[in-house]
């Protein structure tokens, strides 16, 4: 999480520890009315909360109970969920006023958020599947403790599928971050991560990761351009004046970012708005100085400025712009399974190639490179080389790669 720069969470509470909160929680369902107690069991009842499903939208009569597990006889209604139950032989336990047990699945997530957050707090999150029952059975018990409790917003992301299946352990089909991460600079994952917006499903795939990882890698190269240009540009007090298009076009992207953020995290738009200030960037660096190099660079100073900061709220800021090239270059490089020196080789045999008018030879190196996501670029006195979505993969997503 840290290599996504996912940021640490404040708490990361355990059900073992907060059994009195848990219990606490119980009592005061049961005082209120909303519960009943069998034999060590503690159920929630339902029909006591008219409300039940606001989330969801289901109605009690859709309910198929039984499905999953077998229906508790002793219910009042086959819909009433456990609070509490009573040990098995065993099984782990805790003492409680209805005997020894454990917490029911839903209890423990609404007595340690209440525990933390209080009964009423902003957002709650999760995965869709959880919408219902559980989602739905902490609305109910959490009120059912305390009237006023309220979540202001429900988070639900969409699942993670492999061609069109689920992502998940039990179909043996998953893959782990650290398996990514070991082959992808874990920035690139986290931009492929935010390229789907949060509810809907993501379709993981090696192409899509060598997109991201490739857009990544355009997008730092084009930061560290422009800073290694400013750092040459020996220029000072800069005219406040710009173009007209320049403030345009950050106002505009200032406008589109937020109002995608706004918008229920509509992150894959927030990206998008990157592409107008890297493209005018590019242009600008690749403009030749003359009478107004000032404007250039002020100009080049803003819009660098904006993306930075678009990135740092985004996660994808990287300590050092120039340390991720290299380590991109180096992920590039392990996929590819060739050396630095490999690579250097293969450019010094094509160019020999190129003099001795061996075009064809040249362009097999050529290929070859490219292949395994190896691209070459011919500068006016050198050869370099970057890395770039492999050949065969560009095939799959032409309009992408």
């Amino acid at each position: 999480m840290a290599h996504l720069h996912c940021l640490t969470p404040t708490v990361e509470p355990r059900v073992s520890t907060h059994m009195s909160q848990i219990i606490h929680m119980i009592k005061q369902i049961l005082v209120n009315g909303f519960a009943y107690s069998i034999d060590g069991d503690v159920y929630f009842s339902v029909d006591k909360y008219p409300s039940y499903g606001q989330l969801s939208g289901r109605r009690l009569e859709d309910n198929q109970p039984g499905q999953r597990v077998a229906v508790d006889s002793r219910k009042q209604n086959p819909a009433d969920f456990a609070l509490w139950k009573a040990s098995k032989a065993g099984e782990p336990f805790w003492e409680s006023p209805w005997g020894p047990g454990r917490p029911g699945w839903h209890i423990e997530c609404s007595a340690m958020s209440a525990t933390y957050l209080g009964y009423s707090f902003d957002i709650h999150g999760g995965g869709m599947d959880l919408v219902f029952p559980h989602h739905e059975n902490e609305i109910a018990q959490s009120c059912a403790a305390f009237k006023e409790s309220n979540v202001s917003y429900w988070v639900h992301n969409g699942f993670v599928d492999v061609g069109s299946e689920k992502m998940s352990k039990s179909l043996g089909n998953f893959v782990t971050i650290r398996q990514v991460i070991d082959v992808y600079h874990p920035l690139a994952l986290r931009l492929f991560l935010i390229g789907t917006h949060y509810r809907s499903t993501i379709s993981y795939s090696i192409a899509q990761l060598e997109i991201a990882s490739d857009r990544l890698y355009y997008i730092y190269q084009t930061i560290c351009d422009c800073d290694n240009s400013l750092n040459q540009f020996n220029g000072e007090n800069l005219k406040d004046y710009v173009p007209k298009y320049i403030v345009d076009c950050i106002n505009k992207f200032q406008f589109d970012f937020e109002k995608s953020l706004a918008d229920d995290l509509h992150t894959p738009i927030a990206l998008a708005s990157f592409s107008e200030p890297l493209k005018i960037s590019n242009d600008l660096l690749h403009t030749r100085k003359g009478k107004k190099e000032h404007m250039r660079m002020e100009s080049l100073i803003l819009l660098r400025n904006e993306i930075k900061d678009g990135l740092h709220i985004l996660g994808l800021k990287p300590s050092s712009f120039s340390e991720a090239l290299f380590q991109l270059r180096e992920k590039a490089l392990k996929r590819a399974e060739l050396s630095e020196e490999q690579v250097l080789q293969k450019i010094e045999e094509r160019s020999s190639a190129r003099k001795a008018k061996m075009y064809e030879k040249s362009d097999v190196i050529r290929k070859e490179l490219a292949a395994v996501g190896i691209t070459l670029m011919d500068g006016a006195n050198e050869t370099s080389w970057r890395p770039a979505v492999p050949l065969h993969l560009q095939e799959q997503l032409p309009s992408a790669a």
